[in-house]
């Protein structure tokens, strides 16, 4: 069985949308992809960093789902770290209310032995000296590295960035921030620039209008599922990220064709994640209701043409 490391936030997050509100629930980039990746046949583990105010239910919630969290450092008398968001009409855009590190602070991510020798490592978005910390604890090179970043560390961090991007195969962010980190306003050039800073293949998210994987001069485009609603947006695209991996990962084959279908999965997800609060939807996501969706974007995207 291929292991998968997963490093992020495991967080409470409390959201505001046009369609309601909640209290503290469970969230952090970590908690998404974990979620996302047990879809597949995996042996993954979690290296995050919570307070002792995180609920034992949670804990097992993870357990259940197979994932290993034994690297998930619980800071005694620590509070976990806490995020608020309120969401505009159209979801593409959204007020941070508060941003609350606590333990993450002073995180110091220890890779668990168990899993210093896993085949994928997925880097979700934190400090970029904190993803280096992860990839230097690895005792035999992954055969896949993937960074998810934010322009909050290109602002803030961009020369530790860089260092971390030049060491993985896979750099996963969205238009707005490739266009920040390469100049670039064309993404097809974004992407070529990108690969001069390391990577071997770009993913380009698009939210809504669905997502790019560039390798060399191979493009591939994705759709996103169109859908009735969307509630909550929060963690798709954590959630995107973890369907891409997990499902890498248990293929053990890192090729561009094979990506293509991981862009499917990862986005067959990732709709299920907006349609309610949180991970709520992605905790009850079936084999079966993956598959009618997977189906779905394949009659999505296939057509018959006559060139003749």
């Amino acid at each position: 069985m291929s292991k998968l490391v997963i490093v992020g936030t495991v967080a409470f997050d409390a959201i505001e949308t046009p369609f309601g509100k909640t209290d503290k629930i469970l969230g952090g980039a970590a908690t998404y992809i974990g979620l996302s990746a047990s879809q597949f046949n995996l042996d993954s583990a979690v290296v995050s960093v919570v307070g002792n105010d995180f609920p034992q239910d949670y804990l097992d919630l993870l357990s259940n789902k197979n994932i290993d969290i034994s690297g998930l450092e619980i800071v005694k008398d620590g509070k976990t770290f806490f995020w608020s968001g309120r969401y505009h009409y159209d979801m593409n855009t959204r007020d941070t209310l508060a941003t609350e590190l606590n333990v993450l602070a002073d995180f110091n991510p220890i890779v668990p032995e168990a899993y210093k020798d896993a085949e994928v490592v997925m880097l979700g978005n934190l400090h970029p000296l904190v993803q280096l910390g992860v990839l230097d604890q690895m005792t035999t090179k992954p055969k896949l590295a993937i960074l998810d970043t934010m322009n909050f560390w290109m602002d803030n961090a961009l020369e530790d960035l860089h260092k971390v991007i030049a060491r993985v195969d896979v750099l996963t962010i969205n238009d707005e921030e490739a266009r920040q980190l390469t100049g670039e306003y064309s993404l097809v050039n974004a992407a070529q620039k990108i690969f001069e800073l390391g990577p071997q293949f770009v993913v380009i998210k698009k939210g809504e209008h669905g997502a790019l994987l560039f390798h060399k001069d191979e493009i591939f485009s994705a759709p996103a599922l169109p859908l009735k609603s969307v509630f909550d947006p929060t963690g798709a695209g954590d959630t995107f990220a973890g369907g891409f991996a997990g499902f890498l990962a248990n293929s053990g084959e890192y090729t561009f064709d094979n990506m293509k279908t991981a862009i499917i999965y990862g986005s067959a997800l990732a709709s299920f994640c907006v349609e309610e609060f949180g991970t709520e939807r992605l905790q009850k996501v079936t084999t079966e209701e993956l598959n009618i969706r997977l189906q779905q974007f394949k009659e999505l995207t296939t057509f018959n043409i006559d060139l003749s």
